[in-house]
């Protein structure tokens, strides 16, 4: 564990702790940053785009006085379907600014899926882009349809002229617009690996909350932003936290430009899952090894991490290379969404780029813990943040048991869905589902979901995430997905034989090797290769649907 003082001023955490709605982040930060930079994008012909907090809060008041020309008002609930862009952040602060409710959409999902998430929220507008169009479409055509304002963002110059001329004109309702902390902000549906997605319902309380406590033990500065955008980790990470610390930020609108944008835009952080932390160490040590430099990496390692034992950090200058090829700047990533294996994270640190890792759900807005620059310990989620409470409930021996948690940021239900909701809470604290285990410092470490548990004959329980986090880590296993199959543990795999020929024939070595570091009943006892990638959720999860049976 490290842990040192945070050079995070003290004053600025009691001015943000006052804020209570996403408005107030909002104001707050275009009083802030006024003239400063706020975006860069890339507008429809690829043309470089910047725009300030001003001219942002400029947009938000033409666009969302338009939408109260529309009869937009009074909790209105607003969908946005559409890829990542600036027009879809002016979009989201302009629901929230006037009111309304955001119901951000995934649009990796398929139309029916779209359509059923559109009706059940009771959507009265869509906002999306002709790339969406076909959603936009096929809504119109379910009978259970309550849309009723349909709004293209490639139409938005002459909606905000529209609105800009009513707000010029004197009607000041949008901007004056009344809000209330336990107002409703958005209706985020789930995108789980298993079951039908449920709408989670989050107040500017909540969502607030989450943003103060998470800026008031993190700090950053300019961020590149590629994570989709309908998703609350994004929020957090970038379109309200940006607000706080008066930073700005690349809207990165094509993953397979990624590389290109970080060398353009220089980040000194940016917010991922642990697929990217995994691809960009992955690819330095194969870089290192096609170029004939590995053993030349793996001495300035040893050198550093001596230099390190003496107290001398040397890591930036040694691995210069490395660094420069990730923008330069780069000092942080922070990790969430899925399980990351630590050792990606003390090889990150070796080069001297701090993998953040953190634990969270799109029910607590979403952060619950996070390790941060100057309190981490490798291998854990970190410790709570200020504005939640979490527990361990029922552990066992080892201290594994379900994690509840209880704070400002935990959502108030699922829409529509008493049942469900019902269901997750006990009293106060919301049941996450999570099998984790909290050590004597505080820190957090995740083991696996409750509902992927295989319970064996012999009354023993096994969580399948705990050996796929052992198997993840022999060279050549790309992919894979452990669960039970006729009381049986089974490992199924997708191998990367393009880069080991060979992997077929050592698997079965490599496993009984990992098995002999697991007590008898954790041990894989069966074993399957796949041809191709496991199924995955728009998220990038593995879909784990019908495999323990």
């Amino acid at each position: 564990m490290k842990q040192t003082k945070s050079p995070i001023d003290p004053k600025f955490v009691e001015e943000i702790r006052k804020i209570k709605t996403l408005k107030e982040i909002i104001v707050f930060g275009t009083k802030k940053g006024q003239d400063k930079r706020q975006f860069i994008y890339l507008d429809a012909d690829k043309n470089v785009c910047e725009c300030t907090f001003g001219s942002t809060w400029e947009e938000i008041l033409s666009l969302g006085t338009y939408m109260y020309s529309q009869g937009l008002t009074g909790g209105k609930k607003i969908a946005i379907l559409s890829e990542n862009s600036y027009q879809w952040i002016v979009s989201f602060y302009s629901i929230l600014v006037g009111a309304n409710i955001a119901v951000p959409m995934d649009i990796k999902l398929s139309v029916e899926d779209i359509v059923s998430q559109l009706v059940r929220g009771e959507c009265d507008a869509i906002v999306y882009s002709k790339k969406c169009e076909k959603f936009a479409e096929a809504v119109k055509l379910d009978p259970k349809n309550t849309v009723r304002v349909f709004m293209c963002i490639e139409d938005y110059p002459e909606y905000k002229a529209q609105g800009k001329a009513i707000y010029e004109g004197g009607d000041r309702a949008f901007e004056d617009a009344p809000l209330k902390p336990d107002d409703l902000a958005c209706i985020v549906y789930t995108s789980g690996t298993t079951g039908l997605s449920k709408g989670v319902m989050l107040t500017h309380k909540n969502v607030t909350a989450d943003v103060v406590a998470s800026c008031s033990i993190q700090t950053g500065r300019q961020a590149i932003g590629f994570l989709p955008l309908n998703h609350t980790f994004c929020w957090v990470g970038a379109l309200f936290s940006g607000y706080l610390l008066a930073e700005w930020g690349y809207i990165c609108d094509s993953l397979k430009d990624i590389q290109k944008d970080i060398q353009t835009y220089h980040p000194h952080n940016f917010s991922a899952v642990p697929l990217v932390v995994t691809t960009i160490y992955d690819k330095i040590w194969r870089t290192a090894k096609k170029t004939g430099q590995e053993k030349k990496l793996q001495t300035g390692l040893k050198i550093s991490r001596f230099l390190m034992s003496m107290g001398i950090d040397k890591r930036r200058v040694i691995f210069k290379k490395i660094i420069d090829n990730l923008g330069g700047e780069l000092e942080m990533i922070i990790c969430g969404g899925a399980n990351l294996d630590p050792k990606y994270e003390r090889g990150m640190y070796d080069f001297g780029i701090q993998i953040l890792n953190g634990y969270g759900m799109t029910e607590c807005s979403p952060a619950v813990t996070v390790n941060t620059p100057y309190c981490f310990k490798f291998g854990s989620c970190g410790k709570a943040i200020p504005c939640c409470e979490i527990k361990i409930v029922d552990p066992d021996e080892f201290g594994v048991g379900e994690l509840y948690v209880k704070g400002d940021n935990v959502m108030v239900g699922y829409y529509n869905d008493p049942e469900a909701t019902k269901e997750v809470f006990d009293g106060e604290w919301l049941k996450t589902g999570d099998y984790c285990r909290i050590d004597e410092d505080g820190f957090l470490f995740y083991v696996g979901r409750k509902k992927n548990l295989i319970v064996l004959t012999n009354g023993k329980n096994v969580s399948p995430e705990e050996i796929e986090d052992k198997l993840i880590c022999i060279d050549y296993v790309k992919e894979v997905l452990v669960y039970q199959e006729d009381d049986r543990i089974t490992a199924e795999f997708f191998l990367d034989e393009e880069e080991y020929p060979d992997a077929r024939e050592r698997l079965k070595t490599d496993v009984r090797k990992i098995n002999d570091t697991m007590p008898v009943f954790k041990r894989v006892t069966k074993t399957k290769i796949r041809d191709d990638e496991f199924p995955k959720t728009t998220t990038m999860k593995i879909v784990r649907k019908n495999m323990n049976k």
